[in-house]
């Protein structure tokens, strides 16, 4: 190297590289154990079973209701008057139960008691299917002229009945056997009724009816009306063939008056062989203006009699003109009746009712071929409390076959 001269640097060398540590040996871990679970079968949850709805309940509709009646009747014009009539001191008693099950359901009970005993005066039911159409079944009133509706002595304002409804408290009953048709007629059967509205005022009712009907025993000259009041007697029919009747009512109504014109008919026969019939018809006519009541009714019965093994001997009367017996009889009778009130607490009654008969009769009775009464009655109603009144009144009988008689009765009637 000449003098002088710098060597040069020397040129540095690169760091070897390193080499890569040699890998561990990888240690593999055993595998967790696997529990293996069988499969089962979830089945989904099920539903809960729907409870019935519990079926609501009817509301019963209940009502209560009955009346009350004692009179005392004397007759001055008879020492005794036990001897031509019931006299002396009755007890009427009504008392009716009433039950709606639904709008279309009803019931009625109702129990009375008179002169004649305990006796069930209706048991039925009434099945609507609308204002023109509801039956009826049990034992009831069939539908019959128009003081029936009204019989109950709350429902009247004089202390008895009008002769041709009479039952047990006219004079000479004996001799009458009572009236055409006694009131209540009570008997077992079914009737379908119902009532159509023209309009706001005027509407029409019907009544159609099967019942057991009147009786007799063998060889009867008339109704014994004992036998449909008696247990002894049974109440069912005592030769197996129904009575058939109807009523036809057609009726004006306003706030201030009513006008209502009526016909009822009732047929069959009475005595066990069902051989002797019988048949009744009646018509009526009802005015109101307020609380002012004009009434009228006339009622005919034509009844066949048994003219027995010697109708010689059995009638008084001999056979006709044709030889022969005429085996019917007619029993009729009327009452026209106007009712006035003359204040708040007193009710003033005019009444004007008879009966009439004719055909022949028995040998032994007093009545001829053609017999009649007339009674004309004077009566007051005054209101003691509510729905408590006094009756009186004065009656006096004018016979084609007896004495005439005068007649007087008082009483208190009450309705709760």
């Amino acid at each position: 190297m000449p003098p002088g001269e710098v060597p040069p640097s020397p040129v540095p060398q690169p760091a070897p590289i390193a080499e890569p540590p040699a890998p561990l040996p990888t240690v593999q871990a055993e595998p967790a154990p696997v529990t293996v679970t069988p499969l089962v079968e979830v089945m989904p949850p099920l539903p809960e079973p729907e409870l019935e709805p519990e079926p609501e309940k009817p509301k019963l509709h209940r009502n209560f209701a009955g009346s009350i009646q004692l009179d005392y009747m004397a007759v001055p014009t008879e020492t005794t008057g036990r001897k031509i009539a019931l006299d002396g001191a009755t007890a009427e008693v009504s008392l009716k139960l009433a039950m709606d099950f639904t709008n279309k359901i009803s019931a009625n009970v109702k129990m009375c008691v008179a002169c004649h005993g305990v006796e069930v005066g209706m048991a039925y039911f009434d099945l609507r299917v609308s204002d023109e159409l509801n039956v009826r079944v049990g034992r009831f009133t069939p539908a019959f002229g128009e003081f029936p509706v009204r019989h109950d002595p709350a429902n009247h304002r004089t202390s008895d009945k009008p002769l041709p409804y009479d039952m047990g408290r006219m004079l000479r009953v004996n001799e009458w056997n009572e009236g055409v048709l006694p009131a209540p007629w009570v008997d077992n059967g079914i009737e379908v009724n119902g009532t159509h509205f023209f309009g706001k005022h005027v509407q029409a009712d019907y009544a159609v009816y099967a019942i057991s009907g009147p009786r007799a025993g063998a060889d009867p000259m008339d109704f014994d009306f004992k036998q449909s009041r008696s247990g002894e007697s049974y109440y069912i029919d005592n030769n197996s063939r129904p009575v058939f009747g109807g009523q036809f009512v057609a009726s004006i109504v306003t706030d201030d008056t009513s006008t209502s014109l009526g016909v009822s008919t009732m047929r069959g026969t009475y005595d066990p062989d069902h051989k002797l019939p019988f048949s009744i018809w009646a018509a009526h006519a009802v005015v109101r203006v307020k609380d002012v009541f004009l009434r009228a009714e006339y009622l005919s019965r034509r009844t066949a009699m048994s003219l027995g093994e010697d109708p010689m001997t059995r009638f008084r009367y001999g056979p006709g003109a044709n030889g022969t017996f005429d085996r019917f009889f007619v029993k009729d009778g009327f009452y026209g009746e106007l009712e006035v009130p003359a204040g708040k607490y007193l009710t003033l009654v005019a009444r004007e009712d008879g009966l009439r008969r004719r055909g022949n009769v028995a040998m032994t009775s007093e009545l001829r071929s053609e017999s009649m009464v007339l009674r004309h009655t004077a009566a007051i109603a005054i209101t003691l409390r509510a729905s408590l009144r006094l009756k009186a009144s004065y009656e006096y009988y004018d016979f084609s076959d007896f004495e005439d008689e005068s007649v007087v009765h008082t009483g208190i009637a009450g309705q709760f």
